[in-house]
């Protein structure tokens, strides 16, 4: 069973762990499936950046970064080495450990769910 936190730059929100079958999933279907703020104005279709995240932990579980994606992630507020798009991080482990910080959302007009 695989685990994710996730932790926000905005310290106001509270940090979330989730446990389940997580493998084929991205990171921002399962912010969908479990009740964690993360923007998405494109659909999670890598056309955008509004789902910029921070892997802290368990960048191996997922999917290598595509070109595409570092193009958006350019595109991103504060991008970091360890920036990735929440609709392209597919987990590829049953057993996977990620820990997730979700930047400030604040600043992006668009989707909210």
């Amino acid at each position: 069973m695989a685990k994710i936190v996730f932790t926000f730059q905005d310290k106001s929100i509270k940090s979330k762990e989730v446990s389940g079958d997580f493998k084929g999933y991205s990171i921002l279907e399962i912010t969908e499936d479990h009740d964690v703020h993360l923007n998405h104005n494109c659909g999670g279709v890598c056309a955008c950046s509004t789902c910029h995240v921070y892997v802290h932990q368990g960048e191996d579980v997922l999917e290598e970064i595509s070109d595409k994606e570092e193009d958006f992630i350019d595109r991103a507020i504060d991008p970091r080495l360890e920036s990735r798009l929440g609709c392209q991080c597919i987990i590829l482990d049953e057993d996977a450990v990620i820990e997730v910080e979700i930047p400030d959302q604040s600043q992006i007009i668009g989707h909210e769910h």
